[in-house]
């Protein structure tokens, strides 16, 4: 249903936890067993959600919204849209359907060089890019290469901007920008989006040009190498089909 999208069903759980504790306290429950109960909604209603980072938010928002409160009862009311604000910042409407923010851990690219090589001046783009993680490790691997980066969020593309100084970062929607500038072409989405990612790497990108993930794999693609990261990450490597090896 789209308009269950991310983050809609988060907000739904935090007010079912936060109407649930309500109601136990003009019921005449102690302040502890109805957050207690409130507590065991929200982390119940995390579990309906297959991705980890989704469960732990829904978990956790009602006990951070209540200490939050909690040292809060002097500030006006309007500074509770504070945070909302930011958050539409951060993460506009339009990105939900997108990965959320997480950065690319340090080292995750740095066997990358040996197994894809890219020639020195060649553009390389950091689809989602963030807050710049992983155009930093990218410049690490491929210091001859120029690097691009574009992001939808206003907030994070200025950031990333500022800490990324010797990268050209946009702010723009990855899938409509064209990706056949590009010699490789880095990105971190979700699961669901991976099929969207090879469609375009396909129609657009030139033979030989290399698709860098992290973490989710091209279902029905054969990679041409899976870099085990230790833990749950992994760097999934692909070469667009055409190219004389």
């Amino acid at each position: 249903m789209p308009w269950m999208r991310w983050p809609l069903p988060a907000l739904l759980s935090w007010g079912a936890a936060w109407l649930l504790f309500m109601q136990l306290q003009r019921a005449g429950f102690a302040a502890w067993p109805a957050l207690l109960a409130a507590a065991a909604l929200g982390a119940g209603l995390a579990f309906f959600h297959s991705a980890r980072w989704r469960r732990l938010m829904v978990a956790l928002g009602f006990p951070l919204s209540i200490l939050l409160a909690g040292g809060a009862s002097a500030w006006p009311a309007w500074s509770w849209l504070l945070p909302l604000v930011l958050l539409l910042l951060a993460y506009p409407r339009r990105s939900w359907g997108d990965a959320p923010l997480f950065p690319t851990p340090v080292g995750a690219l740095k066997d990358l060089p040996a197994l894809a090589p890219v020639a020195p001046g060649e553009v390389v783009l950091d689809a989602g890019c963030g807050l710049g993680h992983g155009l930093r490790e990218l410049r690490r691997c491929y210091p001859q290469v120029q690097l691009q980066g574009i992001e939808w969020s206003p907030l994070l593309a200025r950031l990333a901007r500022w800490l990324c100084p010797w990268a050209r970062v946009e702010r723009g929607d990855m899938w409509a920008q064209p990706w056949a500038p590009f010699g490789m072409v880095y990105v971190f989405q979700r699961p669901e989006s991976m099929a969207r990612v090879w469609s375009k790497a396909r129609a657009e990108m030139r033979p030989g040009s290399w698709l860098v993930s992290l973490d989710f794999e091209i279902e029905g693609q054969g990679a041409v190498a899976c870099l085990e990261l230790g833990g749950r990450h992994r760097v999934w490597l692909y070469q667009l089909p055409g190219a004389v090896r």
